[in-house]
Parts: C-alpha cells; structure tokens; sequence
C-alpha cells in the first residue's frame, strides 16, 4: 500500500472529536485565555521549551496535536513514520498532546515519564504499535503502560515517580491548553513552521516541508 493510499485512508478514521471532551479535560475552573489562530499570542504556543521532541536542530519544525488513543492518529501513525524517515534530521518534528479519550491523558503520561529517561521516541512508537491492545477500554491501563516500560528497561521507580508527579499532567494539560488557543479541537492537527495544515492527501504534509527547507 502506498503512503498516499495509508495517508487517505487514515483521512476517512475518524477525526471529529468532541469539543466538550476537550473542555472537560482542562480545569473547569480555571478561565483559560483564547486567542485567535494566526496571533502572536497563539503561535508562542505552539511549541514550548519543554515541548517533547522527536528530533531535533532541524531548520523546519513540523508539530503535531496527536492523541495516542485517536483511531485517525494510529492510522496516519505509518505514514508520519515515513516522513520522519525521509526528512532526517532537517526538520524538528514536535509532539503536543491533545488527550481527549479515556485513556489518552495516562498515554501521555506514560510518554512524559519515558521522556525523563531520554526514552520519549521508544515510548511513542510502543503507544502507537499497541493501541489496538490497550486503546478504547473502559479501565485504566496504567498496568500495560507500566510494561512498556519494564520492557524499554526504564527505571520503574523513576518511572512511576514522573508518571504520577501533578507536573507530569500539568504538562499535559498545557499542551490542551494551546490546543484551545491555537483553535486546535481536533486530532492529529498539524502545523509547518507555524503554518496550520489542512491535509487531504499526503503531499499537503510534504510539499509545505519541501517549501519550507527551500526557502
């Protein structure tokens, strides 16, 4: 199967999250800020210092909002594996979470917690190769993220430390935060060097890459 075919069919997943969802994740009580996508309030917030990265000193930055239990995500997950294999290291491709499942927010917890151990790359490809095993359950799964890690040979106790450390999900409840502000509502969404993508077909990924490291 082609990248374009992968890439299309992933289009058809389902991609329409529930906004009220993502509303309930961030703190009711707290008033988030709002900004309209393309200010310069918004686009600081693409990506933080502390942002989870899967390469780095790329001259281009390519961000996706994912969510590690989002049908879409795993569909597409291939296919961005592909272009992260074809651009190497010329371009920085950021992860920002945008858990709206019930068992997204312990996946990034799990990433966050590997991350610590300079694992986060391991952790999300073991998140997206076992999806199907853990996603979409009305139980936690903490116990099969805990054996991804025993697996990746992390220090369980450091391991668990982070996991459960309220910093580990005020990361992640930031990432949501600039989602909202970005006007992000949706998995996976992408951005280019601050550029909002609307991809119907995988060339609306690369072409703006291919763009960008010629400019």
């Amino acid at each position: 199967m082609s990248r374009s075919t992968k890439f299309t069919l992933g289009l058809i997943a389902v991609t329409a999250l529930i906004l009220t969802s993502f509303v309930l994740f961030l703190n009711p009580e707290e008033d988030t800020p709002t900004t309209e996508p393309g200010s310069t309030a918004a686009t600081a917030q693409l990506v933080r210092e502390d942002s989870p990265r899967l390469s780095e000193e790329g001259d281009v930055v390519f961000v996706e909002f994912l969510d590690f239990e989002c049908e879409a995500c795993l569909a597409l997950y291939p296919t961005i594996e592909e272009i992260r294999a074809e651009y190497g290291d010329r371009v920085t491709f950021v992860v920002r979470y945008l858990p709206l499942h019930a068992n997204s927010v312990e996946a990034a917890q799990a990433a966050e917690a590997a991350r610590d151990q300079g694992q986060f790359e391991a952790m999300y490809k073991a998140l997206f190769d076992n999806a199907t095993q853990w996603g979409h359950q009305e139980t936690s799964q903490r116990e099969a993220f805990f054996s991804y890690a025993e697996e990746l040979g992390l220090d369980m106790e450091r391991f668990e430390q982070v996991y459960d450390d309220p910093a580990t999900l005020e990361r992640i409840q930031q990432s949501a935060a600039d989602a909202e502000a970005l006007g992000v509502a949706s998995t996976p969404t992408f951005f280019v060097d601050g550029q909002r993508l609307e991809p119907t077909r995988v060339e609306d990924l690369t072409d703006p890459l291919d763009d960008a490291l010629d400019g």
